[in-house]
């Protein structure tokens, strides 16, 4: 099935809630789909780089509240 949606017409915050009612489908439903291998290994290097104090984290809700704040 193809979805047409008006992309050029949305506004950022309009394609980010669309994006959360996405991953909010997706992660509810076990759809039996499995990452390819690489996912795996990038996500090796970010623990490494998190359990080594080169990278920190940012909480969902604040990143998603700074990213509306930097685009409205």
């Amino acid at each position: 099935m193809k979805i047409a949606l008006p992309l050029k017409e949305m506004t950022v915050t309009e394609k980010i809630g669309i994006m959360e009612e996405i991953w909010t489908d997706l992660s509810t439903a076990n759809a039996g789909y499995s990452p390819p291998d690489w996912h795996g290994r990038i996500l090796e290097e970010r623990t490494r780089l998190a359990e080594s104090g080169e990278v920190g984290f940012t909480d969902w809700e604040t990143a998603k509240r700074e990213i509306r704040d930097r685009v409205s």
